[in-house]
């Protein structure tokens, strides 16, 4: 049996049946109330129907839409429903990528998401050009210059390995020189700061990041053009055909107006847990990684001698669910991507492990983190 295993179960024998502690909001917030409660009283109509159900699942569509209007500050006629932050990404930079001039390349940074990381590859297939630039070692993308033949330029609102905020302001101004338009990856991060789509002509959101769980949402300028991913009806003002989910619709606009309302106060409580969570990271032999600003909720660090799924199934079986990264590459045995592509060394790229607190985390949660991570060994 392995070490970590042994350790595991030595430590989760020893709990008298405490709740497990979760500390990955980044990756899946956990489903809030009113989310659950919009969900479940969804109609069950398709909402292009005529019928009376139908009008009443179009009814709550239309208000689903104008909530997540409000909430993020937009108009509601620029929102389109999508089924995930993944479809959402694919559908701002490969329907706006395809309507390019000839010649015109998609810009983005080597430690963003594998959804717009993937999408960058199958436009170079077709025969787009594409520029993924580098970023610093607390993962901070270089936008001092961006390539001439710039055409659409994709940043996120904050790295989702490690929380750096991104320079938002200044790759915009870069990508406007340029005469760019401008996606933002907003799939992590809204939850503790309000995403500047004021800034941006596209901008992609996660609906189980947001605590509605499950859904995407796209913003859309009225004047991008976009080539749809799929084709059928006219939903979603062509830009997406198919079924509206009405349910997955009504949740992650509820989650959207909670965002709203409780942002601040929630950053602040958020802010001092991560920071003792980071110190824990410290204290047991990792090396932080990400720089500030950063997200208020995170704690990430690389261990050079312990791999990370080692380090996850420890933690699973004494209680604490974290992650180790993208959950996108949960089982893969590959380095980080994003640590690599910020100068750390192999090693450290398979240790990486990532500590994300949501709107339920306590101190004690924190500090049975802590005394989890002391128990583990120096060589997991």
């Amino acid at each position: 049996m392995l070490r970590w295993q042994r350790l595991g179960e030595q430590l989760s024998s020893r709990r008298s049946g405490p709740p497990r502690v979760y500390l990955d909001d980044a990756g899946g917030a956990p489903l809030l109330e009113e989310a659950r409660e919009a969900r479940a009283g969804a109609p069950q109509g398709n909402p292009s129907s005529p019928h009376t159900e139908g009008r009443a699942a179009r009814a709550a569509l239309d208000r689903a839409r104008d909530l997540a209007g409000r909430a993020l500050g937009v108009e509601p006629a620029e929102l389109v429903f999508c089924s995930s932050g993944t479809e959402a990404v694919n559908l701002a930079l490969l329907g706006a990528a395809r309507r390019l001039p000839p010649g015109r390349s998609l810009v983005t940074w080597a430690a963003e998401h594998q959804a717009v990381l993937g999408a960058a590859r199958q436009l170079q297939l077709e025969g787009r050009p594409v520029h993924v630039l580098p970023v610093d070692g607390a993962g901070f993308a270089d936008v001092s210059r961006l390539p001439e033949d710039a055409g659409l330029v994709s940043v996120g609102l904050a790295n989702n390995e490690v929380g750096t905020l991104q320079p938002v302001e200044e790759a915009v101004l870069q990508a406007r020189q340029a005469g760019a338009a401008v996606h933002l990856d907003c799939c992590q991060g809204p939850r503790w700061l309000r995403p500047p789509l004021q800034l941006a002509d596209l901008a992609s959101f996660s609906g189980h990041k947001l605590g509605a769980g499950g859904g995407g949402l796209l913003f859309a300028r009225r004047e991008v053009r976009l080539q749809p991913l799929q084709y059928g009806g006219p939903q979603e003002w062509g830009r997406r055909a198919g079924r509206e989910d009405v349910a997955n619709a009504a949740a992650l606009a509820a989650a959207l107006a909670v965002t709203d309302r409780e942002r601040d106060f929630r950053a602040a409580a958020a802010a001092p847990l991560a920071a003792s969570l980071r110190e824990a990271l410290v204290e047991a032999g990792g090396r932080l990684t990400g720089g500030e600003p950063r997200l208020p909720n995170f704690a990430s660090a690389a261990f050079r001698e312990r791999r990370g799924e080692d380090l996850l199934l420890a933690l699973d079986l004494a209680g604490v669910a974290a992650s180790s990264g993208s959950a996108c590459a949960s089982g893969s045995l590959d380095p980080s991507h994003v640590l690599l592509a910020m100068g750390f060394s192999l090693e450290e790229s398979l240790g990486s492990l990532r500590l994300t607190a949501g709107y339920g985390t306590s101190g004690p949660d924190v500090e049975r983190m802590f005394h989890v991570l002391q128990r583990l060994p120096a060589h997991a």
